[in-house]
């Protein structure tokens, strides 16, 4: 007969057949043998003071948990202790897992966490809540999926939190589609909530596989007026023509549900606007759209140039955190940034020219060797381009509202070129001449901008029509500023009325709100006489003549003050302008640069970031 299942200490013996009739011989012998075996060396794996090991009817060695009875291969030859580590960390019924939901840990705010500044909170241990903590640190801090599988994290979460099961590298894997297929979600409920229309910028790059992509990021302000930015599609395109990329474009907002599209922002390529006329024919019958240095050079090509170039800037006791950087000639940012440094270490490049021989002789082959009149220069063109760089800064912000200063800053550049051309620097006065020229061919008629960004201007309760009107009077002649404030006046007007519910539907929220049932509570029935009196002044004298519109522009203009938020104004001030403040929401959306769908294509930073660009050896 089979034995049943039973539990040993030591060492397993398999099931055996007695026979009645030999049972003494087999009894003596059997003995024999057991004597003379090496005695069974003990379990030294942890896991067995959670399991006990059994023989099964088939006579296989199986571990059983001591809570929940469930069963488990243990061969030795066969199978490890890895899935009894796992059961044990998981097993609903070990006592060291069960968490009183009722009690918790208080837990001190902290600084730079999302979601971690406010009051004091209660924390206890959820292997779920960990498990997504843990993908979303590798999706924000851009760490591989082997990442969990590595030594010093296994170390570091053993100390940390002992409890916490860490995932394999493919669960990981499933964890982090599953986190891209939450968040999906979520922002689809926050478009269907957002009343807001939505605006797009898009851009296009190139991989040096010679593959072409393609970024679509939304913009839009919620009902909380804040301002947000998020990446809706970022895929790979058959090519560079308008009609590919206005076709991804559409596709993207079909698969959204995106039906409210307010502004597309793109550069000047040519193909963007074949890419904008083919969504305007797409969109257009759905009613989405609306109103149609040569020293510096010498010093970093050499390691052991730059180590005595600072050893010169110690001596000189120069104090700059900065170091010194190349010009970069597609990038006019980057000659700011070099003049910007370069001209605190005049005195370290005059010292570094006497330890150097080659140095001078270097530079007069070249652009020749920096004068007292150079620097000079230098700190002068330094200051003048500051200007530029500070705007670019501004109007290239994502986090904040961009579109309502757009025209202002364009006016500054405008009066700052118009200066530099007065210059008594000849070659300042140059210069300052071909900059105009070339911003004259982008903004010089004020014809061809874009009426919207005047729009925003005027929701910005600081300027509003008359600042907007005394600008375009400094920028142009009077007889264009007058036509181009009468085209804006008529554009104004009408998007407000496509915000302005109608008369009708007025009327017949009023009559809905004057038949009241005896059943409804107190609260509803108090307003039962003004409804009726709204109503009625309706019917005799018509709609108010006065729109929220004349009546916001007819207000004093609030002061030019630099922290001004011009979001929280709006939200502080929507019920007083509850139709004008929709119109607010979407306009201020707009961005004016396509720095958002561009960023997603920079590694910049990414790579080596300034604390691992280098390596000193000491």
């Amino acid at each position: 007969m089979s034995t049943e299942p039973t539990s040993i200490e030591g060492s397993v013996t398999p099931p055996t057949s007695i026979d009645s009739e030999n049972s003494g011989v087999g009894a003596s012998s059997q003995a024999n043998v057991t004597t003379g075996k090496r005695k069974a060396t003990p379990q030294r794996s942890e896991v067995w003071s959670h399991f006990t090991k059994i023989i099964n009817s088939e006579g296989a060695s199986k571990a059983k948990c001591n809570y929940c009875q469930k069963e488990f291969c243990c061969d030795v030859k066969k199978n490890g202790t890895g899935s009894l580590k796992y059961h044990i960390g998981s097993c609903k019924k070990n006592p060291s897992n069960v968490v009183d939901p009722s009690q918790g840990q208080l837990v001190l705010p902290r600084k730079g966490v999302e979601g971690g500044e406010g009051h004091l909170s209660t924390w206890r241990f959820d292997q779920e809540a960990c498990r997504k903590g843990l993908a979303q640190m590798i999706v924000i801090d851009e760490l591989p999926f082997k990442f969990v599988e590595s030594e010093g994290f296994k170390k570091f979460m053993f100390v940390a939190c002992p409890r916490f099961h860490i995932p394999s590298r493919t669960t990981m894997t499933r964890d982090v589609y599953q986190l891209y297929l939450d968040e999906r979600v979520k922002i689809k409920q926050l478009l269907r909530s957002s009343c807001s229309r939505v605006c797009l910028t898009t851009d296009t790059w190139t991989s040096l596989q010679r593959v072409n992509y393609l970024c679509i990021t939304a913009h839009f302000i919620d009902n909380d007026w804040k301002l947000n930015k998020k990446i809706l599609n970022f895929c790979p395109i058959s090519s560079h023509k308008g009609e590919s990329i206005g076709m991804v474009i559409e596709k993207c907002l079909l698969n959204w549900g995106i039906d409210k599209l307010f502004t597309v922002t793109v550069d000047n390529a040519s193909s963007n606007d074949v890419a904008i006329g083919y969504l305007r024919k797409k969109f257009n019958p759905r009613g989405v759209f609306v109103q149609n240095g040569g020293a510096v050079r010498y010093v970093r090509q050499s390691p052991a140039r730059l180590q005595k170039f600072k050893e010169c800037v110690v001596v000189e006791k120069i104090e700059c955190k900065k170091m010194l950087c190349l010009d970069v000639c597609t990038r006019w940012n980057s000659t700011y940034l070099m003049l910007d440094t370069a001209q605190n270490f005049e005195r370290a490049f005059e010292r570094f020219e006497e330890q150097d021989t080659n140095f001078r002789a270097e530079l007069e082959r070249g652009e020749g060797w920096p004068s007292v009149d150079d620097w000079t220069n230098v700190r002068d063109l330094r200051d003048f381009l500051e200007h530029f760089y500070e705007v670019t800064l501004r109007i290239s912000g994502t986090s904040y509202v961009t579109s309502n200063n757009f025209f202002d800053e364009l006016s500054e550049i405008d009066i700052l070129l118009r200066d530099a051309q007065l210059n008594s620097n000849f070659d300042f006065n140059v210069m300052a001449i071909k900059m105009k020229e070339k911003y004259d061919k982008y903004w010089g008629d004020i014809d061809k901008m874009n009426l919207l960004m005047f729009v925003a201007c005027v929701l910005d309760p600081r300027q509003k029509l008359k600042y907007l009107e005394f600008a375009l009077s400094e920028m142009s002649s009077s007889e264009k500023t007058s036509e181009m404030m009468q085209k804006l006046k008529e554009s104004l007007y009408e998007l407000f009325d496509e915000y302005k519910p109608s008369l009708h539907s007025t009327c017949s929220q009023l009559s809905m709100s004057t038949h009241v049932s005896l059943r409804e509570p107190q609260q509803k029935m108090k307003r039962r006489m003004q409804a009726l009196y709204k109503k009625r002044e309706l019917e005799i004298c018509g709609e108010d003549k006065t729109s929220e519109l004349d009546k916001y522009l007819a207000e004093a203009n609030e002061e030019f003050v630099e922290d001004f938020d011009i979001l929280l104004w709006w939200k502080v001030n929507s019920p007083r302008f509850p139709t004008l403040s929709k119109m607010a929401r979407d306009v201020l959306a707009i961005p004016v640069s396509t720095v958002a769908s561009e960023s997603a294509f920079s590694t910049g930073g990414r790579v080596l970031d300034q604390y691992r660009s280098s390596v000193r050896i000491k």
